[in-house]
C-alpha cells in the first residue's frame, strides 16, 4: 500500500479575516506599529524644526505618503541604476507633493492659493495629473505647516493622497452642468470625503485603493478599484453600475461588473462596504499582490458580490443593466452648453505641465470673464466652467496665450505623461519633456494627415512598468526602458504597447515581442506607424481595431 501523504496547507495570503495579523512584510509592519496618519504631528511638531535629517526611516518612505509627500529623486541618477540603488541612495532631501482634488473640483480661489504655494515653495512647479491630483515638487519639510495651513483654509487636503488608503475620488469635470447627465454624483463623492477620509477606519489598507464615481464614462472606470458609473434601471431610474478590481501597472485587468444598481443616496455605504472587504480579505503577504484586483480575479464578481451583501451590507443589491458604451472616447475639450446656457471650455496644457505662475494667470483669466469654477481632468486637462457666451472667445485667446489650448492639435489632445525621471525615484526615462517635445513634433510632421483622424490616436508615456499614465490602455503606450541603440549603446528608450484603451476598446492590445525604440526615433516610430494606419485603415475603424488585424511588420 503506498505511503499516505499529507496535502501540502496553502499558503496563508495575511487576510485578516481569515485571522492573518502577524505583518507580514516591512510595509505592514510600519503600519502595524503606527498609524501612518500619525505622522502629521510628527512633522509639524519635530521634522519641520529639526529638518530633513531628523526624520525617522519608516516615516520618511512610509508614513509620509499618507499626508502627500514623497521623496522626489536625487538629481543626476541615470536610469540605469534606478533598480541597483538602495532607497537612501536615491532620496533627494526635497519631497513631492501630492494634494488631492476629489472631483476635480476647484473654485478659482482655491486655484490660486495652489499657484501661490506654487511659487512660495515649490520653485513655480505643478502638474496636473491624470487622477486630477496637483503635483509640486521641491517641497522642504521645514515649510510644510505653513503650506498645510495656506492650502487648508481653503479645503484642500494632502489627507491620504498617497499611502496605502482611499486615493482622490475621480469625478466628471463636467459633474452637475452637463446636458449628457441625468445624475449628479457630487454628493456621493462629498458624502465618502466628509466621512472616510482621513478616519482610521480605512487608513490601513492592503495597498492603495482608487474611486471613480461619474454619470459618464470619462473617469477610466474599466481600471479603478472601484467605480460607479451612471445608468438608467427601468424600473428604478437613474443610478449607479458598480466596478471593481481594475487596476494595470505590470498586471494590469480590466474591472468586473457586479451586475448591482445602486441609487444615488447609498453610494457611500455600499463604497464603503467595498474598501471594508478590500481592507479585510485583501492580500497583505506579497505588496505586488495586495492590490484589489488579484482578490477579484481569484473569487469572481459574483463571489464577491455576495460577500459584500451578506458580510458587510446584511442586504441583497438591486440587480441592474451595464450603462451604454459611447463610441468615442469623453475628454471635454472644446467650448461645451451647460444646462444653464452658459459654456464650459476644456483646455490641454502638455502633457499636464503648467506652473504655480500659469494657475495664478488662468484663475485670474476666468474670473475677469465671470466665473468662479475650475476643474482638472483624468487625462490632464483643465475644464473652465460658467463661461458666458460674450467671454468665451476672449477667454480662449488669453488661455492660449497661456499655453492652454482649447483647440489642440490632437496630438497634444491625446497625450499623457507621467512624472517620470526628472523627481520620481521608480523611473527609468525621462517623460514630461520627451511629451511635449514628441507633440511638437508630431504636430509639424503629421499636419497632413491629422485632419482626417476621426478621433485622436492616444499616446501615453511612462517612465517605469508602474503604468501612472496608463500606457497598457492607450493606442500607442510607451514603457520606459534602457535600450540598444543601433550603435550598441545604452541609451533611454521605451517598449511599445500598441492598440490598448477603454471604452469600445476596453483591453490591453496586441503584445509584440521586443517591439522597443530609442527616444531619439520616438517621432521616426510614431509618424511610421500612424501613417500606416491612416493608409489602411477601413472606413470608421480605431487605431486599437487596426492594430488587431495589421501585419506585425506594419506596426514596427
Amino acid at each position: 500500500m503506498p505511503p499516505t501523504t499529507t496535502p501540502k496547507r496553502k499558503r496563508g495570503e495575511g487576510q485578516w479575516k481569515l485571522g492573518h495579523r502577524e505583518p507580514l512584510n516591512p510595509n505592514e509592519r510600519f503600519k502595524k506599529d503606527d498609524d501612518g496618519l500619525n505622522v502629521r504631528a510628527r512633522i509639524e511638531n519635530i521634522y519641520s524644526k529639526q529638518g530633513f535629517d531628523s526624520i525617522d526611516p519608516s516615516d520618511l518612505r512610509g508614513r509620509m505618503r499618507w499626508w502627500g509627500l514623497y521623496t522626489q529623486r536625487k538629481p543626476g541618477i541615470d536610469g540605469g541604476r534606478t533598480a541597483a540603488l538602495e532607497p537612501e541612495e536615491l532620496d533627494d532631501e526635497y519631497f513631492m507633493l501630492r494634494v488631492r482634488i476629489d472631483g476635480g473640483a476647484l473654485t478659482t480661489e482655491q486655484l490660486l492659493a495652489i499657484g501661490e504655494v506654487s511659487q512660495a515653495y515649490a520653485r513655480d512647479t505643478a502638474d496636473v495629473t491624470d487622477r486630477q491630483n496637483i503635483q509640486y515638487h521641491w517641497i522642504r519639510i521645514e515649510d510644510m505647516p505653513a503650506i498645510w495651513e495656506k492650502l487648508e483654509s481653503l479645503g484642500l487636503l494632502t489627507t491620504e493622497a498617497c499611502g496605502d488608503t482611499p486615493r482622490v475620488i475621480l469625478g466628471s469635470p463636467v459633474a452637475g452642468i452637463s446636458a449628457d447627465e441625468k445624475l449628479d454624483p457630487e454628493p456621493a463623492i462629498r458624502e465618502i470625503l466628509d466621512r472616510y477620509i482621513g478616519s482610521p477606519e480605512f487608513s490601513n489598507l492592503p495597498r492603495k485603493f482608487k474611486t471613480a464615481i461619474s454619470w459618464q464614462q470619462d473617469v477610466a472606470h474599466e481600471v479603478n478599484d472601484v467605480s460607479f458609473i451612471g445608468v438608467e434601471h427601468p424600473e428604478h431610474g437613474p443610478g449607479f453600475d458598480v466596478w471593481v478590481g481594475g487596476g494595470l501597472s505590470t498586471n494590469p485587468k480590466i474591472a468586473q461588473r457586479l451586475g448591482a444598481w445602486v441609487p444615488l443616496d447609498e453610494v457611500s455605504d455600499v463604497w464603503a462596504g467595498i474598501i471594508s472587504v478590500f481592507r479585510d480579505y485583501g492580500y497583505r503577504r506579497l505588496r505586488h499582490r495586495a492590490r484589489i484586483k488579484f482578490l477579484v480575479a481569484d473569487w469572481g464578481a459574483e463571489e464577491f458580490r455576495r460577500v459584500l451583501e451578506d458580510e458587510y451590507l446584511s442586504r441583497k443589491l438591486i440587480d441592474g443593466p451595464a450603462p451604454v458604451t459611447p463610441d468615442r472616447p469623453v475628454d471635454h475639450i472644446g467650448v461645451h452648453r451647460q444646462t444653464d446656457g452658459r459654456n464650459y471650455i476644456g483646455v490641454a496644457p502638455a502633457s499636464g505641465r503648467v506652473s504655480g505662475s500659469t494657475l495664478i494667470a488662468l484663475a485670474k483669466a476666468v474670473e475677469a470673464a465671470g466665473s468662479r469654477r475650475v476643474r482638472l481632468t483624468p487625462q490632464q486637462k483643465i475644464v473652465v466652467l460658467d463661461v458666458p457666451d460674450d467671454q468665451v472667445e476672449p477667454l480662449k485667446a488669453e488661455l492660449a496665450a497661456l499655453g492652454l489650448q482649447a483647440e489642440p492639435s490632437p496630438w497634444r489632445r491625446a497625450t499623457m505623461a507621467c512624472t517620470g525621471i526628472e523627481f520620481c525615484k521608480l523611473a527609468i526615462v525621462e517623460t514630461k519633456e520627451r511629451a511635449i517635445r514628441l507633440v511638437e513634433e508630431l504636430e509639424q510632421r503629421l499636419a497632413d494627415i491629422q485632419d482626417s483622424l476621426e478621433v485622436p490616436v492616444s499616446i501615453h508615456l511612462n517612465g517605469c512598468p508602474n503604468s501612472c499614465a496608463r500606457t497598457q490602455v492607450a493606442d500607442i503606450g510607451l514603457k520606459g526602458q534602457i535600450v540598444t541603440d543601433a550603435h550598441g549603446n545604452q541609451v533611454e528608450g521605451f517598449q511599445v504597447h500598441l492598440g490598448g484603451g477603454l471604452g469600445l476598446d476596453a483591453g490591453f492590445g496586441r503584445k509584440l515581442r521586443g517591439l522597443k525604440v530609442t527616444s531619439a526615433e520616438l517621432g521616426d516610430y510614431v509618424d511610421r506607424v500612424v501613417r500606416r494606419y491612416a493608409e489602411a485603415r477601413e472606413p470608421g475603424e480605431r487605431f486599437a481595431q487596426w492594430v488587431v488585424r495589421a501585419d506585425e511588420a506594419d506596426l514596427k
